[in-house]
């Protein structure tokens, strides 16, 4: 029975077993609708095959898995570059403790009715609404946690508090400064003009363009929320975490960003 006392732990294997699960789920968030999850996958089962070998002493086949962990690690920071620095901003975040952007904010589910925000997300959204129906080209990113400072430096500095006819004049299509995206941060417009990476994933469909393109890039790299409109349908888009995310109606799209802002 020698060869079983892997099977006996303690508390601190209970943590670790749960640490190592937390990570998991939020390495899965990252890649989660991307090319990336099936290689995520595949990492996974082979790291579980590994260690089971190991604990069971099979030196040989453990060892040739070993090995092929230990040498396939700098093709995997290759491939998962993006996640990789989308983790890294996430936790390295400046403004993890002075918004609350921690786990204190999480604990605070008795105020989750409170839906309390400094950015006017019905002025917002409304303003959509109303050049949807116009289709009007619209590229909005709304500034979270992460700081956007290298993309508010690409475009026209601003500082307009938002309000309805303040956002339908910068997207309106003679004005000058309706190209490219509008950065807004707390509740103001701090940049218009910007200009966003562009993504490559090939899940993105094939119906939707460069602006599309450009709202899933940002939202990929950073925590920033994105609302596009498109020039061709006027379908209203809401990109957060590199995803489309549905909505029934521009009221559920207003309380779902509350839900994320607040």
């Amino acid at each position: 029975m020698g060869n079983f006392k892997f099977l006996d732990f303690g508390i601190i294997d209970i943590i670790d077993i749960i640490l190592v699960a937390l990570l998991l789920y939020y390495v899965y968030k990252l890649v989660k609708g991307t090319v990336a999850i099936n290689i995520f996958i595949g990492i996974v089962i082979v790291t579980l095959i590994w260690q089971l070998t190991k604990a069971l002493d099979m030196l040989l086949l453990s060892n040739i898995l070993g090995a092929f962990i230990s040498v396939g690690v700098i093709a995997l920071i290759v491939v998962f570059q993006q996640e990789i620095r989308k983790f890294l901003l996430m936790i390295g975040s400046t403004n993890f403790a002075t918004r609350g952007g921690g786990i204190a904010k999480r604990l605070r589910f008795l105020k989750e009715n409170q839906l309390v925000t400094e950015t006017d997300v019905d002025a917002i959204v409304n303003a959509c609404a109303k050049m949807a129906k116009t289709r009007t080209g619209v590229l909005l990113v709304i500034e979270r946690n992460n700081k956007l400072d290298f993309l508010r430096n690409t475009g026209d500095l601003m500082n307009a508090e938002i309000n309805q006819p303040i956002l339908e004049s910068i997207f309106f299509k003679n004005s000058p400064l309706h190209d490219g995206a509008a950065l807004i941060s707390g509740n103001y417009v701090v940049a218009t003009r910007v200009i966003l990476p562009v993504s490559s994933s090939r899940t993105i469909p094939s119906r939707f363009g460069l602006r599309h393109r450009a709202a899933v890039g940002i939202s990929e790299k950073t925590d920033a929320l994105v609302l596009v409109v498109s020039e061709e349908t006027g379908q209203v888009s809401y990109v957060r975490d590199g995803e489309f995310m549905l909505f029934s109606d521009m009221e559920e799209l207003a309380l779902t960003l509350k839900k994320d802002l607040a």
